[in-house]
């Protein structure tokens, strides 16, 4: 249900944010458009973008304050619900939706004059060009290749989110409708109970996925424990198996820290909707926990190497006794088949 816009105040807006390029916004939100509205919320910090998806997974993308060249958040005491006897109260903070769609559609339009330059500086350079150069600034100057004045406002609780963009001479605004938040059912992550956490280069962890993904899998294989294999991805599908083992060693890994030994499944799919987040980050944290959920945290970095980041939380996949059955019939087929038309190599 949209929210009703109130008539135009005179004073100034709760917020207000001025940036230099929206190409930071646009990349960090096209990793996480698997939703159809995003939830919206703007803090002393920066504003996250939340999207989730079949409530078996969650992204967050956080996009810092250090991105803007002006950064003001003014809520009416009235707004904050304020109690002077709390003192574990948390920051004040604005919250809504909108269409993800409309929003990244919006953000395009900004520099939109200059994507025959950014073309051409690509064909120029194949190298840069190469999807396979996995460059972990992902907000440098050339990366950007636009300048002007983008202007995020929201003047008062209920009405639209106002994007207004000037370039070359031009100003554009557009008015998205904001939408009543519902209640955010965040992923029961728990970060006092952690299993294992491993941090590495994001594009290991890239080039893995890619390797996996051949066979068309519908389940992915989560393996981590003390001894070797340190860090395995497996999984099968209907064109074979295959799996990837991570050697243990200051060249791979930044940190490893496993408390007990740690598998579970997840649905590759998911996992799969985190690539746009590998390609454009320079590192990932990859965590789990006492029930099995995983998170992954990217950090991407800006020129001036302030961290912006991308947090996923994944539920595991859980199988029913139904399938567990079906799974073993069809080993045994399978074993059945390859038993009658001799030995076959594996992946």
């Amino acid at each position: 249900m949209a929210t009703p816009t109130p008539k135009p105040t005179s004073g100034s807006p709760v917020f207000r944010a001025v940036a230099s390029s929206t190409r930071p916004i646009q990349q960090l939100l096209k990793c996480i458009t698997f939703t159809n509205k995003v939830h919206v919320e703007i803090g002393e910090d920066g504003l996250k973008f939340a999207a989730g998806q079949a409530r078996a997974m969650s992204g967050v993308a956080s996009v810092s304050k250090s991105l803007f060249t002006s950064y003001s958040l003014n809520i009416p005491p009235s707004e904050t619900h304020s109690n002077d006897d709390d003192d574990d109260e948390e920051p004040p903070s604005l919250s809504f939706q909108v269409s993800l769609a409309a929003l990244l559609e919006t953000l395009q339009i900004f520099g939109a004059s200059d994507a025959a330059a950014r073309q051409a500086k690509a064909e120029a350079d194949p190298y840069r060009s190469n999807l396979r150069n996995y460059r972990p600034d992902a907000f440098s100057n050339q990366t950007l290749g636009m300048a002007g004045t983008c202007i995020l406002s929201y003047n008062e609780e209920g009405g639209p989110f106002s994007i207004n963009l000037e370039e070359s001479g031009v100003s554009t605004t557009c008015n998205l409708t904001t939408y009543l938040p519902e209640a955010r059912e965040d992923l029961p992550f728990d970060v006092s109970d952690l299993e294992f956490k491993v941090i590495m280069q994001s594009r290991y962890l890239l080039e893995a996925l890619t390797e996996l993904a051949h066979s068309s899998p519908s389940r992915l294989t989560l393996t981590v424990s003390r001894q070797e294999p340190y860090l395995r991805m497996s999984c099968a599908g209907p064109l074979g198996g295959s799996s990837v083992d991570f050697a243990k060693g200051r060249d791979l890994f930044e940190t490893f820290s496993v408390i007990n030994k740690w598998v579970q499944n997840f649905k590759f799919d998911l996992v799969k909707m985190a690539v746009d987040a590998m390609r454009i980050s320079s590192k990932v944290s990859i965590r789990g926990d006492g029930q099995g959920v995983l998170n992954m945290q990217f950090i991407v970095e800006t020129e001036s190497r302030e961290a912006n980041f991308l947090n996923f939380t994944l539920l595991p996949y859980v199988v029913l006794d139904d399938e567990e059955e079906d799974e073993e019939k069809e080993d045994e087929e399978g074993e059945e088949e390859q038993n009658g038309a001799g030995d076959k190599s594996e992946r």
